[in-house]
């Protein structure tokens, strides 16, 4: 991988984080990934007290086909109850396979008393799930955070770099096409964070178009 590859997946990386600051909420949705770290981030916040109650969401997605043995919600939940946190004080939604649908499917479950909650994905897709949730969910007030590890960190074994690349520039081009759909709120691209997106494109990290 080339330096300027790598300076390009930077910029993309640090548009799409988010971080809120955090304060006390109704629910965490923890949204499902190839990425069980997010599932430890949302356990975290619970024994810090700003919710009583988390749900997982997720069944399987473009990352996770045959990753697991259940579904992501699951898998998340089981990684949580192993972080201390008790079955009791999680809730499983166990049918979305896509942003779209974990946060609709959330709103669905958490129904109208819940009127603030924290939503916990990889870092990488926080500005995704930030317009997903004002777009599909506008009447909850969110906070969106991840793990707190940096670019270096972030990918995996079974994701390396290349993956992440793939997955980031992918997240930007909905971006630009969801609104129209619906799916998101429109959110402005700098434009050298479209620079970027283009030289990825153009250097065949195209895969999650």
């Amino acid at each position: 991988m080339t330096p300027a590859i790598e300076a390009a997946a930077r910029i993309l990386w640090d548009f799409h984080l988010v971080y809120d600051p955090l304060g006390p909420a109704g629910l965490i949705v923890g949204l499902g990934s190839y990425d069980l770290r997010v599932a430890g981030r949302c356990a975290d916040l619970w024994h810090q007290g700003l919710a009583a109650k988390i749900l997982f969401t997720g069944k399987a997605g473009n990352w996770t086909n045959h990753l697991y043995t259940t579904t992501e919600a699951e898998a998340f939940a089981a990684r949580a109850i192993g972080a201390g946190v008790p079955a009791d004080a999680i809730l499983i939604e166990p049918n979305a396979t896509n942003i779209g649908e974990n946060i609709r499917f959330a709103r669905d479950i958490a129904g109208d008393a819940v009127k603030r909650i924290i939503i916990v994905t990889k870092p990488q897709t926080q500005r995704r799930a930030f317009a997903t949730v004002r777009a599909q969910w506008p009447e909850v007030t969110a906070m969106v955070t991840a793990p707190l590890h940096g670019f270096e960190d972030q990918p995996l074994t079974a994701y390396p770099l290349p993956k992440l690349i793939h997955e980031m520039v992918g997240d930007i081009k909905r971006m630009i096409d969801y609104p129209a759909k619906g799916f998101q709120i429109a959110q402005p691209v700098p434009p050298d964070v479209a620079d970027a997106f283009d030289f990825l494109v153009k250097a065949g990290y195209d895969h999650h178009l």
